[in-house]
């Protein structure tokens, strides 16, 4: 497939992110390749999400990216998530939370990448942004060995029609590496690069800092290890993710 002629569907989930998505809408316009559609999945906000979105609606028009917009009660990010992925249409999906943002040359990216080395699964470099502001890049790998420190999810693109076939499990806050230790399982094609294609603001739900919280997201990772098929000495791998989560802040 040639570079120009691969369609990409980018959806964005929100719940009361009115303060900060249009820093997500901005970077979706700004691609430099084009989406071919912008998904919203809005979990009936109470703020001025909604009306924050509606502002951008003619600058979609302009540019000939088709927006689609749902907002109803969802039983959760991941709920959300495959809604938005049922509803695409585009050769290949990414996901860009309402906290974050794109690099304006993410999109192309990805389509460059695939013109040269056809993937199933992409992921790249991300910007981490702390509450205080300091920032330091999180650089991604494909290695032998399955550790979430070298996958980033913003930065995820899988193609549609792997989609098809698996979708996020909703069961726990960690369901996107649920999904990424499955197509692993299955021999995806992988591609990965060493460019930060987007940013990440470090306020979410699974960034939460307290010894409770990662206790318990150390016990809800290993369970996704071991239901994987993964060694119980992936403990550790676990224990030294939430550790380092607490160091960094």
């Amino acid at each position: 497939m040639e570079t120009g002629k691969l369609k990409i569907s980018v959806i964005t989930v929100t719940y009361n992110s009115g303060s900060t998505f249009a820093d997500t809408i901005r970077s979706v316009l700004a691609q430099t390749y084009a989406p071919y559609e912008y998904i919203v999945i809005d979990g009936m906000s109470t703020d001025d999400t909604l009306q924050v979105i509606d502002g951008f609606a003619c600058e979609f028009e302009k540019k000939g990216i088709a927006l689609k917009i749902v907002s109803e009660k969802d039983n959760g990010i991941y709920d959300a998530m495959n809604k938005g992925i049922k509803m695409s249409s585009g050769d290949m999906v990414g996901i860009i939370n309402s906290d974050d943002y794109y690099e304006p040359d993410a999109l192309l990216t990805v389509a460059d990448t695939y013109a040269s080395q056809p993937f199933d699964l992409f992921y790249a470099d991300i910007r981490m942004i702390r509450p205080d502001g300091i920032s330091f890049v999180k650089h991604s790998k494909n290695r032998t060995y399955a550790t979430s420190r070298d996958w980033n999810h913003p930065t995820t693109f899988i193609k549609r029609e792997i989609y098809d076939r698996f979708l996020y499990r909703n069961e726990t806050i960690h369901d996107d590496y649920d999904l990424i230790l499955r197509l692993r399982k299955e021999n995806v094609r992988i591609a990965v690069v060493n460019k930060v294609i987007a940013n990440f603001r470090m306020n979410g739900v699974s960034h939460a800092r307290s010894i409770k919280a990662a206790v318990k997201s150390i016990g809800i990772k290993y369970g996704i290890y071991r239901q994987n098929g993964y060694s119980r000495l992936y403990l550790f791998e676990c224990i030294i993710v939430e550790a380092g989560k607490l160091i960094i802040g």
